[in-house]
């Protein structure tokens, strides 16, 4: 039987058999040796759980302090971090407002720039181009003879008449015109920035639409164009135009050399004695 059982057993025993002695008129006799020895187990019993139960206590106040004193060492390290995170939001918070102001003072610079360089982009030919102005027909002669074909001469006179009276910009046949553009004849093709392009011939030139045509038809070139355009037969027609839509040229291959090229080697070594 378990030690702490027997205890409270025999104890409880010796309790109701003295209580139930003197209920009825029995003299008390002094305890017994087993009562003795129950007694002294019984308190021996409670001083060892009362022993343990204070070492217990003791191991867990200690286990609680240091409980306490991690917590309270992460707490005030997490309150340093943040404080530091705090310090690096506003630093960062002032380099952003500086980073947009600078931004904004960029933007008010780009922006008349940018205008500058479309503007640029549309005169050279190497941007997009919409307005009014007129377009040109031009075909070969109903004929059909060799001589009433048009040239590559008869358009360049009337692109250079176009650009004498005021246009601000020119295509052929979709084919943007810029200042390296070249109209030249292939065989019996008119290639235009090096595409051969077939009639009829369509240009189209955006300028005012009040004086584009009377300008042109009254400049020298423009009475030249004319009158050998009658000459050969060929056709043209002439209208004004509300809305027309240049495309932008392709940028052309930049091409250079480097000192120290190949040729330039080769060369030295031919002026060598």
């Amino acid at each position: 039987m378990p030690l702490l059982t027997l205890v409270t057993r025999n104890s409880l025993d010796q309790d109701y058999a003295y209580v139930a002695a003197r209920r009825a008129g029995s003299p008390s006799s002094p305890p017994n040796r087993r009562t003795v020895i129950a007694l002294m187990v019984v308190l021996a019993g409670f001083g060892a759980l009362v022993s343990t139960a204070a070492a217990q206590r003791t191991r867990e106040a200690a286990v609680d302090e240091t409980s306490r004193d991690s917590l309270v060492a992460q707490v005030e390290a997490q309150r340093t971090e943040l404080s530091s995170l705090q310090d690096r939001i506003g630093t960062l918070q002032t380099s952003t407002t500086d980073a947009q102001q600078r931004l904004a003072e960029v933007e008010d610079e780009v922006t008349p720039a940018l205008a500058r360089l479309r503007r640029l982009q549309a005169r050279t030919g190497y941007g997009e181009m919409a307005g009014a102005g007129v377009r040109i027909t031009v075909d070969d002669s109903p004929s059909g003879s060799e001589s009433g074909a048009v040239r590559d001469t008869d358009l360049a006179l009337l692109v250079d008449a176009l650009w004498g009276v005021g246009a601000e910009g020119i295509a052929i046949n979709d084919q943007r015109l810029t200042a390296l553009s070249a109209i030249r004849n292939a065989n019996v093709a008119i290639h235009v920035n090096g595409r051969p392009l077939a009639p009829p011939y369509v240009v189209e030139a955006i300028g005012d639409p009040r004086t584009l045509q009377a300008n042109l038809v009254n400049s020298e070139r423009g009475q030249r164009f004319f009158a050998l355009a009658s000459g050969l037969g060929l056709q043209v027609d002439m209208t004004n135009q509300d809305d027309l839509d240049l495309p932008s040229a392709t940028h052309p291959t930049l091409r250079y050399a480097a000192a120290g090229s190949d040729v330039e080697n080769k060369r030295d070594k031919e002026d060598a004695p």
